[in-house]
């Protein structure tokens, strides 16, 4: 670890977990609150008191003596300018392009899977239908100087759709179409509210499909934004590796588009890159033209059980070493499958309370047995045991369940009154049995509910943990957890976050495993194409 790392993250905390009144719809009260009642204007008000949660890693010394600077450098509309910008956009728009609704404005500012919530609400929510309507909506919102907080699916849980400055949730759900489908280049355009199910679905006739698997309610545009990746990852790469070109348009209103629509370029900077992951900081999406793969010829699943997580850890590392070509593997540990039992069951059947990996195979049948044999071996020789292979698809559906159901399975069976967090890191695999049995350790000492499981093929676990978010004790220590899982996977030179993102909940996070040269580079990329911030402000560094 570099020696400053600690010091960035170890002092004086703002209070962790949600408050009380972070579930009431605020619609902007505590932006007013902020400029009535202590005479500041809405980045200082937000900054000092809003975030809320394990995703409040903010320092409060460190944001006192940067209020003033942020204060001059950025100036919020009040809400009666708000209303009125917002108002210009409805009147344009239509009426039933924005939505004053309280239930709705609560959906689009908290969500219950994530610690990474504030207090302050959107003003409303508007729902675009073209890219033109999006750039509207961007040129009035930078005219009066109102934040833009991109909305999509509403899954991620690190706090990217909220609003700690109030403003407009721009929803993308209302822009749902396939553009074109194009099976002899292998390729697709779509709007970004486009479900990345309902798209395989609809291109399974062709033969092809998007391999990423997310949360099934994740859109297009957000799995663009947070770079997301999910089971299939070790097999077909993250999001970036699929993104062809972009449309975007910017704070101020212009559109752009990334690059033409070949497979390869090396046609001035990567711009594309550049938008995808950024979070919705730097421009919002509208159009994406995607990569597609062939479905695959065969596929199996298989799973087995293990003596310990850092046993199924470490046999999962050694596969990979082999070159095995594995379409996703998986673990969980013996708290995911006990929860998944109470639930009861998933795929038709109750699971051993074990560590347990999960493998996917796919290719032609010869190739498929020939890898299975080798993975049953690997698996003998490192303590694993009731290795067990899907006979036909029924039961391969079956098999892989238990994964897909892991987190509904978690939710259903959370106490009332508690709340999840959930996050993630990454190391290299050389690393990856260590850190995740330390980290299950650690967290199984707080007497809490905690889980580990994840994408053991490329690195990437989860770890989750239910606490009270009104016992201090219960914050701080987990509190302590997380911040000891997040240095020690920098400490191995891995990343603080593997798939989540940054949002709302990992900035000083962030800061810590790049340093302040690293994220001063991504802030002046910032500045130069948004200088007033309002393009989901507060997100990834404030």
């Amino acid at each position: 670890m570099r020696p400053s790392a600690r010091a960035v993250l170890s002092p004086r905390f703002l209070l962790w977990g949600r408050s009380k009144s972070s579930t009431r719809w605020n619609h902007g009260a505590a932006t007013q609150q902020g400029r009535n009642s202590h005479g500041r204007n809405s980045s200082q008000w937000a900054l000092a008191g809003l975030v809320t949660g394990f995703g409040g890693y903010a320092l409060v010394s460190r944001l006192q003596s940067t209020q003033s600077d942020d204060a001059n450098r950025v100036k919020y509309a009040d809400n009666h300018a708000m209303i009125k910008g917002i108002k210009i956009i409805e009147e344009t728009l239509g009426d039933h392009s924005v939505s004053w609704d309280k239930e709705e404005i609560q959906i689009h500012g908290y969500s219950e899977l994530s610690t990474s919530n504030c207090q302050a609400r959107p003003m409303a929510i508007v729902r675009p239908k073209t890219t033109e309507e999006v750039s509207f909506i961007a040129r009035t919102c930078s005219a009066y100087k109102i934040p833009m907080i991109p909305f999509a699916g509403g899954s991620s849980v690190e706090g990217h759709f909220v609003a700690p400055y109030s403003g407009l949730s721009v929803d993308f759900s209302q822009m749902n179409k396939i553009i074109s489908i194009h099976p002899d280049d292998m390729d697709v355009v779509v709007q970004p509210g486009v479900n990345w199910v309902d798209l395989n679905n609809t291109l399974k006739s062709s033969g092809l499909f998007l391999p990423l698997d997310p949360s099934p309610t994740a859109l297009i545009g957000g799995m663009v934004a947070t770079n997301c990746s999910g089971t299939n990852a070790v097999r077909y790469g993250t999001m970036k590796d699929w993104v062809v070109n972009l449309t975007v348009v910017l704070a101020d209103g212009t559109v752009i588009k990334t690059r033409h629509r070949p497979r390869k370029t090396s046609a001035g900077y990567n711009l594309t890159s550049l938008f995808t992951g950024s979070e919705g900081t730097l421009g919002m999406i509208t159009e994406i033209t995607l990569k597609l793969a062939t479905i695959p010829e065969n596929q199996s699943v298989a799973v087995a059980t293990f003596p310990s997580i850092r046993d199924a850890a470490a046999t999962a590392s050694k596969i990979m070493r082999t070159g095995i070509q594995m379409a996703a593997l998986e673990m969980m540990d013996e708290t995911q499958m006990k929860v998944i039992n109470k639930n009861g069951g998933a795929g038709g059947r109750f699971w051993e309370e074990k560590p347990t990996l999960l493998f996917k195979f796919s290719g032609t049948l010869r190739a498929i047995n020939e890898d299975v044999e080798r993975v049953r071996a690997i698996t003998s020789q490192n303590g694993g045991g009731n290795f067990e292979l899907a006979k036909n698809e029924e039961e391969m559906h079956s098999l892989w369940a238990a994964r897909k159901e892991s987190l509904w399975a978690m939710l259903a069976q959370r106490p009332e009154g508690t709340q999840i967090w959930s996050t993630d890191v990454a190391v290299p695999l050389s690393r990856m049995a260590e850190i995740i049995d330390l980290s299950k350790k650690e967290s199984s000492q707080l007497g809490l509910f905690s889980s580990v499981l994840g994408h053991v093929g490329d690195g990437n676990f989860h770890q989750a943990v239910m606490y009270n978010p009104d016992d201090p004790s219960q914050k701080q220590s987990v509190r302590d957890c997380v911040l000891a899982m997040v240095h020690r996977a920098v400490e191995m030179e891995g990343t603080v976050s593997g798939e989540h993102g940054i949002g709302l909940g990992k900035k000083e996070c962030l800061l810590e495993e790049l340093g302040p040269d690293t994220v001063g580079v991504m802030r002046t990329l910032k500045r130069s194409l948004d200088p007033h911030s309002l393009l989901n402000p507060g997100k990834i560094f404030d």
